[in-house]
C-alpha cells in the first residue's frame, strides 16, 4: 500500500509482526520496537497532526530477531561461544565477543523475513518517490532504556545504506552489535 501504515501482516496480531512502520507505533510497542523507535511512532502521530514533518520508516520488530536468531540457531552457537567468559579478563571478553558478533555476520535471514524487510523498504521508497532511499539502521534494542541499566550508545548506527541487500547486511550488523565487548560485559 501506498501508506506505510501496516500493509505488510496488517491482518497479524502485532505481538507477532515482523515489521511496524513507525506511524502505527507509540510508548505501548516499547518491547516490540524500542524506546527510540517508540519516540518516533509518538512524535509522528502527535507532531504531523501539528503541522510539524518527522519522517516515516520501520522498525524491524523482536519479535523478527526472535526468528532471525531460531533460523539460525543462534542461541545454541552463542550459548556455546560464550562458555567460560570472564568478564574480568578483556582477552575473553574480546575473543568470545568477536565470536558471537561473526555468528551474527555469517547468519542468512530466513526467505520469509528477508522478503518481508525488502518489501517494506521497496514501500518506503515509493512513498518517498525514489529507487533506493538512504536509511539510517540502528538498534532501538528494548535492553538499552531498562531501568538500572544504560545500554544507549553502545550499539551501532549505520548510515546511507542503499539497496536492499545492504540493508539486510546492515541489519545483521546491527543485530551483531547487540554483542559488542562492552556490551556483553555490561549485561554479564
Amino acid at each position: 500500500g501506498e501508506s506505510g501504515m501496516g500493509s505488510i501482516q496488517e491482518g497479524t496480531d502485532r505481538a507477532k509482526r515482523n515489521i511496524l512502520w513507525f506511524n502505527e507505533t507509540g510508548i505501548k510497542d516499547v518491547a516490540l520496537v524500542g524506546g527510540k523507535n517508540a519516540s518516533l511512532g509518538e512524535m509522528i502521530r502527535e507532531l504531523n497532526v501539528k503541522g510539524i514533518s518527522v519522517p516515516n520508516g520501520f522498525s524491524v520488530t523482536t519479535e523478527a530477531f526472535r526468528k532471525f536468531v531460531a533460523a539460525n540457531h543462534l542461541e545454541e552457537k552463542m550459548e556455546k561461544a560464550l562458555r567460560g567468559l570472564d568478564t574480568h579478563d578483556h582477552e575473553s571478553v574480546s575473543r568470545k565477543g568477536k565470536e558471537v558478533r561473526e555468528l551474527f555476520l555469517q547468519s542468512i535471514f530466513p526467505h520469509e523475513l528477508g522478503d518481508e524487510i525488502i518489501l517494506a523498504y521497496n514501500e518506503l521508497a515509493h512513498n518517498l518517490g525514489t529507487k533506493n532511499p538512504h536509511v539510517a539502521v540502528r538498534s532501538s534494542a528494548t535492553a538499552e532504556d531498562m531501568e538500572g541499566a544504560s545500554f544507549a550508545g553502545q550499539h551501532e548506527t549505520m548510515l546511507n545504506v542503499i539497496g536492499p541487500e545492504n540493508l539486510l547486511r546492515a541489519i545483521k550488523q546491527c543485530f551483531a552489535s547487540l554483542f559488542t565487548n562492552r556490551a556483553i560485559s555490561y549485561r554479564a
